[in-house]
């Protein structure tokens, strides 16, 4: 009982905060669930990041799912990345079911069905607002990092954008910057290394390689207009809570460059576009990133370091940011020291790597004299978590055993009638969905090419009138051949010595007569 009381306490003292908060369960001790020592959720560092991990099953989406719900009703927006597709169904009346209404009593709360107000986005022009990003907002540091490119090539793509900014050429889609790239390289080259240095062919041609990899990702159909504002995702409904941003990246689970290009760019924009905020009360948004493996399984390590700088940074612009995974260890370790709020659900010990991971996780838990982190973590039920979080002066809350409450809105999928019902009624996809093709770098380019060809057709046109306008006749060549004209001074002579002689006035007919004269 003594042990009891002094759990009570701790977890009483530890999940105590000044501002607003929210229950989001109650503390487990001995496998006994404890009503009174109540776990609550504080909305003044929900931008100190998180972590929600745990095997297949073990309730980790759904984590997600009740905490997003909280946030929405305390008027924080929310984006959440819905990969499995099981998360749309925050749009929608949950239902009790005996489960659920046992949880409930159990946690001593009231269980009210609600559903909550939901934007849905894609990324490959499926039903919902479509997002995309212009080549020219990724900026040539930006796009050099996500197509993996050495200090040579990244100083190419800087000098295509300068070259763009020079020149009135907008970058606007992929086919723009590939125009570019190939124009530089061949009609262009001349012009572009006088201004700008020598470029090497083989810096164009490994660039043109790592665009095509990224267009094979369905890349192409991201990048263009009309380009999303981030401010869309900080709205507040029309009843005062936080809209939710439910991004449907169901067709992305195979395609994780397109992906981790799409959060990267996300999370730039944010960070560039919001003011510094400081302390606040609530944060500004917070974003959930389902299945974070694809992010990082695929990253280089420019795009992690790129990921750690953005995540260390944005916090201070009322931003939190919170990973999902399977594996704890798949979130690097550099980004991890960054996450305030840990949820911990079950992991499974099949093989001595599993057990590893198990004694790696158990380590970065505030130790505590009520658990054996290591064995608990194996032994958590479905929608049971170890949980630890940062207090207001950042100090971390003691960890508990949580038994977490169940979502109130729908634990499914919605069907293809609620979800075209949603977009119908959406301003967002009034707004972003219309098919804009501006006059850009690729047309331009076009243009000049086709311009300059018809320039030269032309001039070969006026050249060959020229040449054959000062063509002397077949007449003029033959009366101003050298042997014609001596030909022809002969025949003359001739005809002259034979009319004279004629008339006898030739010259020797004349000598004669002369001596007969006179002889």
């Amino acid at each position: 009982m003594a042990n009891k009381e002094a759990f009570i306490q701790a977890i009483k003292a530890g999940y105590t905060f000044k501002g607003e908060s929210v229950k989001i369960g109650a503390a487990v001790l001995d496998g006994e669930l404890v009503p009174e020592a109540e776990v609550f959720l504080p909305l003044k560092t929900m931008n100190r990041h998180g972590l929600i991990a745990g095997a297949t099953g073990t309730g980790k989406t759904k984590t997600l799912q009740l905490i997003s719900e909280f946030l929405s009703d305390a008027s924080v927006p929310v984006l959440v990345m819905d990969i499995k597709g099981d998360l749309s169904g925050i749009a929608a009346m949950g239902a009790e079911n005996d489960k659920v209404k046992d949880r409930y009593q159990k946690l001593n709360m009231q269980y009210k069905p609600a559903l909550f107000p939901a934007e849905l986005m894609n990324l490959t022009g499926q039903k919902g607002v479509h997002l995309r990003a212009t080549v020219s907002e990724f900026g040539p540091v930006l796009l050099s990092k996500i197509l993996e490119l050495n200090d040579t090539q990244g100083g190419v793509v800087a000098l295509i954008f300068k070259y763009c900014d020079d020149n009135k050429l907008p970058l606007l889609d992929l086919k723009d910057f590939i125009k570019v790239l190939q124009y530089i390289g061949d009609e262009g080259k001349a012009e572009i290394e006088k201004t700008y240095g020598k470029i090497s062919t083989s810096s164009t041609g490994t660039i043109l390689r790592k665009v095509i990899e990224l267009q094979q990702q369905g890349a192409d159909i991201f990048f263009g207009e009309k380009s999303f504002e981030v401010d869309d995702l900080m709205r507040i409904s029309d009843d005062g809570r936080g809209m939710i941003s439910v991004l449907r990246v169901t067709d992305l689970q195979d395609k994780p460059k397109l992906f981790s290009t799409f959060m990267l760019q996300m999370l730039a924009e944010l960070y560039a576009t919001c003011p510094e905020e400081g302390d606040m009360d609530k944060p500004k948004l917070v974003m959930f990133i389902d299945e974070a493996h694809l992010i990082f399984n695929e990253a280089s390590s420019a795009l992690l370091q790129q990921i750690e700088t953005i995540v260390k940074l944005i916090r201070s612009k009322g931003i939190g940011i919170f990973f999902c995974t399977q594996n704890p260890m798949d979130v690097p370790a550099s980004v991890l020291a960054q996450l305030g709020l840990k949820v911990q659900h079950a992991l499974r010990a099949f093989t001595a790597a599993d057990r590893k991971v198990i004694k790696q996780t158990s380590e970065n838990y505030p130790e505590t004299e009520f658990y054996k982190t290591e064995d608990l973590i194996t032994q958590l039920g479905i929608g049971e978590a170890l949980v630890t979080m940062l207090n207001e002066k950042g100090i971390p809350t003691p960890l508990a055993h949580t038994m977490l409450c169940a979502p109130r809105s729908r634990m499914d999928v919605l069907t293809d009638d609620e979800i075209g019902s949603i977009t119908s009624k959406s301003k967002l996809v009034a707004k972003y969905n219309q098919v804009i093709d501006s006059e850009s770098a690729y047309e331009i380019l076009t243009a000049k090419l086709e311009e300059a060809a018809e320039k030269n057709t032309e001039e070969e046109k006026t050249t060959t009138k020229k040449a054959q306008k000062e063509e002397p006749s077949t007449l003029e060549k033959v009366a101003n051949n050298t042997i014609v004209k001596s030909m022809a001074r002969t025949a003359g002579n001739t005809i002259v010595r034979s009319l004279l002689g004629a008339l006898g006035l030739g010259g020797r007919s004349r000598s004669k007569k002369s001596s007969g004269w006179f002889g």
